[in-house]
């Protein structure tokens, strides 16, 4: 009885449409140039917003940066005119060239080449329309520099500013507070979250005044996600044929990552067929599907192809026949040669044929002889292999096995015995043709008595066929059970081949067992007369082997693969009921649907080489195909989207030994600060109000995430408010046009003549600015 297992329905495959794909974006370049300020007035102060990703420049009488370009140098040498170029900001992104060579003035969140910040300035100034008749900038400057910065980075950019270009004065800041500045009135508090390119820092606010000695620092920002995602998708992708930059990393974190409500609950169920469908992300690197699809040969191209391979392993052939010959050639003159000096041996004293036997590199006569009878051997394999002639004759190579040993000299009896072992040598091989021919006819007989039973009854073929496909796949499912048992030592085929294991080593040690007591009593069948070694004299004693050996029943497994797929393949062909649904292997076809790692790397959808792959059975065609070609150039961005966010609230995903944004502020208010939730308290200011700036806030679901975390930490009632910058990007500019305009910013400068008064070291503390921890 045939059992045919029904396979589930393909019809949703069928029927959903392909997955959007997006393509995989490069930075370019604007259609304008970068605009030059045509109002330049002196005495206005200058405010740079200088980030380690962007730089926002303008003068205060505007309520926007005139130029925002990132903070990229690349040089161009130029041969012809023996120049070197420097090509800054989004010119870069004009040239392809010039966009793999581009590289930033910051290691981390600190200036390490000076020389492009200096660069920077220039083309800063240059476009701000920056003219001077006294060779000095004549306009304040204010800037923004990290938190904490080094004494050395504040001592180069002071030597920068005040000695290079001159500038009257110079007032320095922090991005983010600048930020809540822009979006307040100067005299509130909170909780600033300020998350930038390089780190995030979370700075309390009191009565407007940053309170630095409290803030706190996360070592990951955009700069970090963007080479954390460039690390994910190499492990998931190791072989992409498209190399990420850090352009398209930077921009799938910006387009498509988001903040989790609930990170493990999520990631539980995100490769969840229906969630999958919606999270999936494919984003598609560029690719010339017809130009690869080109390259696919036609049928009168492999013909041609078919031809030179034919015709090249003829040549082969021919150049190894030639060589054959010429050693042929080679040894019949060595043998040549060495009959002449076995006719001149002959001839001498033993003296002297031993001393011109030692010239000639040979140990005596016996040596002699030796070496001429395997020359004579050699050659007459050579012709025969070279004529194909499998027939010897005895006579001739092997003269000795008929005449009687009483005939014969000791030698000769020696050389008896050789030939009689080749002769048995020949004779074996002759009966494994004949044995071997035999087999053929008799698989040709059952082939034809096959057939012939196939036309006449085909139906009882087709039965018969199946029931004895299903007891190998019956064997073979058990075997199977068989060989995965052996990896549980627990499991009672492990104990039984352990006991077997151990009871040959209790025979080899001298075991008292009833079954060795009576193998020794047998000393008449020991093998090697060895009276405590019966082992083997009987059949039975071999087949512990194969219990205790998994390569035996590996073998089996394989042999009855082998079996099971000439039977499918025939059944495939005669019986129209028997599909390719039917066979074994499809039964043991991956599910994709349950595969975890499948829906990870492929998505929601079947893998396209394996739907291919079982209609296409020519490799070279499989892999030029244009849906395989697009395939593997696209990239399944799915779990990576909540996983890169989620390092900001848990850190130890990055290997960072730091606490998140909601464990500091935890820490902050109930800690650090007075822990009093009553109006009037630092920490009800700091909840009142939570202020998020910096690029990352443009994620999805940030905000609501923030005001659930904290919320599960506050107290019950806490006027929990949180907030995001009007414009993450711009409101640290914003906030230094503010505040160039008010009393603290003039009593904040330090003057050209007071850095060369009293050094590099002295700096004014102001509300929105880094402070003397000294």
């Amino acid at each position: 009885m045939t059992v045919k297992v029904e396979k589930p329905s393909n019809k949703r495959e069928e029927n959903i449409p392909p997955q959007k794909s997006y393509p995989l974006r490069e930075t370019i370049a604007g259609p304008e140039p970068e605009p030059f300020y045509n109002n330049y007035q002196y005495g206005v102060p200058i405010a740079l917003d200088f980030g380690t990703s962007s730089l926002k420049v303008g003068l205060t009488n505007t309520t926007a940066p005139n130029n925002v370009f990132p903070a990229l140098v690349a040089r161009y040498r130029d041969r012809r005119a023996q120049k070197t170029l420097s090509i800054i900001g989004n010119d870069i992104f004009r040239d392809p060239a010039l966009r793999s060579s581009s590289k930033g003035p910051y290691d981390g969140a600190l200036v390490t080449n000076w020389d492009y910040i200096e660069y920077l300035f220039d083309y800063s100034f240059e476009h701000l329309g920056v003219h001077s008749d006294n060779g000095r900038i004549n306009n304040p400057i204010i800037m923004t520099e990290p938190v904490a910065c080094p004494l050395a980075q504040r001592k180069n950019m002071y030597e920068l500013l005040f000695e290079a270009y001159q500038a009257p004065k110079v007032a320095l800041g922090i991005d983010s507070l600048f930020s809540f500045y822009a979006n307040s009135d100067g005299r509130s508090s909170g909780l600033v979250v300020g998350t930038g390119n390089e780190s995030t820092h979370m700075i309390p606010v009191l009565n407007g005044k940053g309170i630095l000695s409290q803030t706190k620092r996360i070592d990951f920002g955009g700069n970090s996600s963007s080479q954390f995602i460039s690390k994910l998708l190499s492990l998931k992708y190791p072989y992409f044929p498209t190399k990420l930059t850090p352009q398209h990393t930077t921009n799938i974190f910006k387009d498509h990552c988001y903040v989790s409500m609930d990170y493990q609950e999520e990631l539980a169920h995100y490769l969840d067929i229906d969630r999958l469908e919606d999270n999936d992300i494919v984003l598609q690197a560029p690719v010339d599907v017809n130009l690869a699809a080109d390259k696919r040969k036609s049928e009168e191209e492999l013909a041609k192809q078919a031809q030179k391979k034919r015709e090249q392993g003829k040549r082969l052939q021919e150049q190894a026949q030639q060589k054959r010959l010429e050693k042929l050639l080679q040894k019949e003159q060595e043998l040549q040669y060495y009959d002449n000096l076995k006719s001149e041996l002959e001839e001498l004293p033993p003296i002297e044929a031993q001393r011109r036997l030692e010239a000639e590199e040979f140990e005596d006569m016996n040596d002699f002889k030796k070496y001429v009878t395997n020359l004579e051997k050699s050659i007459k394999r050579s012709k025969n292999q070279d004529m194909g002639n499998e027939e010897v004759d005895e006579v001739d190579q092997w003269p000795l096995i008929n005449i009687p040993d009483d005939q014969l000299s000791p030698e000769e009896i020696k050389e008896k015995r050789k030939q009689k072992l080749l002769k048995a040598n020949y004779d074996a091989r002759i009966r494994a043709k004949e044995a071997k021919k035999q087999e053929a006819e008799l698989l040709a007989k059952q082939s034809k008595e096959e057939e012939e039973w196939r036309e006449r009854d085909l139906e009882g073929w087709c039965n018969a066929k199946k029931e004895e496909l299903n007891n190998l796949v019956k064997m073979v499912k058990e075997r199977a059970k068989l060989i995965h048992s052996f990896k549980d030592r627990k499991s009672a085929a492990t104990q039984q081949r352990m006991k077997n294991i151990a009871d040959l080593a209790n025979d080899a040690t001298g075991s008292t067992s009833a079954a060795s007591r009576k193998r020794r009593r047998n000393a008449n069948t020991t093998i090697d007369n060895d009276p405590n070694d019966t082992f083997g004299a009987n059949d039975e004693d071999w087949g512990i082997y194969r219990d205790i050996s998994n390569a035996a029943v590996e073998e089996e497994q394989e042999e009855d693969y082998a079996k099971i797929v000439a039977i499918e393949e025939k059944l495939i062909k005669y019986d129209p009921e028997f599909t390719e649904d039917d066979t074994l292997a499809a039964s043991q076809a991956l599910d994709w649907k349950s595969s975890a790692l499948h829906k990870f790397l492929h998505g929601p959808r079947q893998n396209v080489a394996v739907a291919l792959g079982a209609k296409i059975t020519d490799p070279e065609e499989l892999a030029n195909h244009p849906e395989i070609i697009k395939k593997n150039h696209q990239i399944h961005f799915n779990i990576e989207r909540i996983r890169v966010p989620e390092i900001l609230f848990q850190p130890s995903m990055a290997g960072l030994d730091q606490a998140g944004i909601s464990e500091i502020a935890e820490d902050l208010v109930y800690r650090r600060l007075d822990g009093n939730f009553s109006p009037g308290g630092q920490s009800y200011s700091m909840i009142n109000d939570v202020f998020l700036t910096g690029g990352l806030t443009h994620f999805k679901n940030l905000r609501e995430r923030v005001v659930k975390d904290f919320t599960e930490f506050l107290p019950s009632g806490a006027p929990l408010k949180v907030r995001q910058a009007n414009d993450p990007i711009l409101d640290a500019w914003k906030g230094m046009q503010k505040w160039a305009g008010t009393p603290e910013a003039e009593r904040s400068y330090v003057t050209k003549e007071e850095y060369e008064e009293m050094g590099a070291e002295y700096i004014k503390e102001h509300n929105l600015g880094n402070v003397c921890l000294m």
